[in-house]
């Protein structure tokens, strides 16, 4: 019975006594408690603590950590926006003691300065300048952040402004407004497009009726060069110019009918179509050449006329 009492205790002391070691990892920190009052800070290893008196009231982590934070608030132009805040934070190794006994949830703290600094800066700018200044947002949270955490001993490491919601009415709004806004760039491009277009059609025709235009005048110079020559060399055997003129529409009258007749499935009619009607057709263009050189000539002397009496006149009137 004694012997079974001896193992009993040693057992139990055994336990005690490995009850009175422990580890901490590394990047951790371990506060000890003596009966209810802080002792000391023990950081990563093996350490040993008195069973039964000391206890290890908690540890804290020394890593750098993360916090997202949702807010929503209501811009200049009152668009009501998401933004989401991530905080990055560590516990400094100088301050273990005040991050443990000062504050008892720190992300409950971070949360609250997020909302306050985000309630307090986008609501001075619009939706758009939201987007652009979030680096701004995300400066003023970590500045105020470090003014109320650092007695704590947290640091603020970084801070990020990492999404930014609107209400899915206003973003459709805003897709509408983009989209419509590559359309009206679109539409000018292909407008203008057309209207170089329209343009190189216009020269090209252009162009190509001043060629056209210039190949009739050449065509027709020619042709007063040829008829000039033939004149002359009829003139050359005896035959008078009004006699050549008259053979030479002939000429002419009868290769026409002979281009004509050429075509199978010509449906043209030459008028008048008698033998005579060349020198007919000659007559005529001589009478009229005549008329309208006489209509000139007496046009000609009322103008001077008229330029002889308005002198008269006016030596008249200087007399007076």
């Amino acid at each position: 019975m004694g012997s079974f009492v001896s193992i009993f205790i040693v057992v139990i002391a055994f336990f005690i006594i490995i009850s009175g070691i422990f580890t901490v990892k590394q990047q951790t920190a371990a506060i000890v408690e003596r009966f209810g009052k802080f002792l000391s800070i023990r950081n990563s290893g093996l350490h040993f603590k008195i069973p039964l008196i000391d206890k290890i009231a908690g540890r804290i982590n020394l890593k750098i950590q993360q916090l997202d934070v949702n807010v929503e608030t209501k811009t200049k132009d009152d668009v009501f926006v998401h933004l989401k805040v991530s905080v990055q934070y560590q516990v400094t190794r100088a301050k273990i003691y005040d991050a443990f006994y000062k504050l008892e949830s720190p992300s409950a703290q971070i949360t609250s300065y997020v909302f306050d600094v985000v309630r307090a800066e986008v609501p001075k700018m619009k939706l758009d300048d939201v987007f652009e200044r979030k680096d701004d947002i995300a400066n003023a949270v970590k500045t105020e952040l470090n003014d109320a955490m650092l007695d704590y001993g947290y640091d603020i490491i970084r801070t990020l402004v990492t999404d930014i919601d609107p209400d899915d009415k206003v973003k459709d709004s805003m897709n509408r407004i983009n989209a419509s806004e590559r359309e009206k760039v679109a539409a000018e491009f292909e407008g203008e497009a057309e209207r170089i277009k329209i343009v190189a059609v216009a020269r090209a025709e252009a162009e190509s009726k001043r060629l056209q235009g210039q190949g009739i005048a050449d065509q027709r110079r020619e042709i007063a060069r040829g008829l000039e020559e033939s004149v002359e060399v009829l003139n050359n055997v005896g035959i008078n110019s009004q006699e050549a003129s008259a053979l030479i529409v002939v000429t002419q009258h009868y290769d026409t009918l002979q281009s004509v007749g050429s075509q199978t499935n010509s449906n043209l009619i030459l008028l008048p179509n008698a033998p005579e009607a060349g020198s007919n057709m000659l007559n005529d263009m001589i009478a009229s050449f005549t008329a309208s050189s006489q209509i000139g000539e007496e046009m000609k002397k009322q103008n001077e006329r008229k330029e002889r009496k308005a002198a008269e006149e006016g030596k008249t009137e200087k007399r007076k």
